[in-house]
């Protein structure tokens, strides 16, 4: 049957999909559009199961919050020359608002939410069908507390959630944003050195010692050095110890307390490309 351009164009406006896509589908269906739809979903599951080894570290990492619960969603793609176009990022953020909207545990859940009426993974593979590049949700975490403070850095390379215990009046809006961008500069790995993993100390107290021994120093101050090695460790690596990047002569958690004695940081989320 003879497809008409006004059918192609109208398949192209629901799927995205290049027109010579779009009318080989309808051509391949006899004009049918949920039959198309389907065809150029399989061609996305065909294209991405080709794609499947290919690695993926372009993207666009999109933070979201609303008040008290903020999402973090990172969209790969194979090229900067996609993750850089206007509607893969906006088809990022839209997957983004989905996943604040209905707040999912994982990324598997994530991708069964529907979004305009189907699956964000049949989405998915409609896009990949439409640019025949692996596009895939590589990462997704979410946060919850008082209050939320998103931030994207670096043209969507990197996204942040902080999460703070009182709301934003009084400039704690303001600081939480700093405090996000430290994160996304300087990548603390804890709010404070309670949440270093007892394997992360061990390996730092190891490296300190390994070093003293290395340079001569007497066995019996060994473990001392190994403790300061750690010490700097804690300052440089967890987020309240770290000096703070808009004024060096205090620490995140003395800027905090300028705001407020009682203000704290209840975590943070940070993600980005290739993560």
């Amino acid at each position: 049957m003879a497809i008409s351009a006004s059918d192609v164009k109208k398949l192209r406006e629901m799927t995205g999909s290049g027109m010579m896509d779009c009318k080989k589908a309808l051509t391949e269906t006899n004009g049918n559009f949920d039959d198309a739809v389907d065809y150029l979903r399989k061609k996305g599951q065909k294209v991405a199961a080709k794609r499947a080894d290919r690695d993926a570290t372009e993207g666009a990492v999109i933070a979201l919050a609303n008040s008290n619960k903020g999402v973090v969603v990172y969209l790969t793609s194979e090229t900067d020359f996609v993750s850089k176009n206007e509607d893969f990022v906006q088809f990022a953020h839209k997957i983004a608002n989905t996943a604040l909207e209905h707040f999912p545990a994982s990324a598997e859940e994530l991708n069964s939410l529907e979004m305009d009426g189907k699956a964000i993974s049949d989405h998915l593979l409609e896009y990949v069908a439409k640019i025949g590049e692996k596009i895939e949700i590589g990462n997704y975490d979410r946060l919850e507390s008082e209050m939320v403070v998103p931030y994207i850095h670096a043209g969507n390379k990197i996204g942040v959630l902080v999460g703070m215990n009182q709301q934003g009046e009084n400039g704690k809006a303001t600081i939480g944003r700093d405090v996000a961008m430290q994160i996304a500069a300087l990548n603390a790995v804890a709010v404070d050195e309670s949440e270093v993993s007892q394997e992360v100390i061990d390996r730092e107290l190891a490296v300190g010692r390994e070093k003293a021994i290395e340079e001569g120093k007497p066995e019996h101050i060994v473990d001392k050095i190994a403790q300061g090695t750690l010490r700097k460790f804690f300052e440089e690596n967890t987020l309240l110890k770290q000096k703070f990047v808009k004024d060096s002569s205090k620490t995140v958690e003395q800027a905090l307390k300028e705001i407020d004695p009682d203000l704290q940081i209840t975590g943070f989320k940070r993600v980005g490309l290739g993560k």
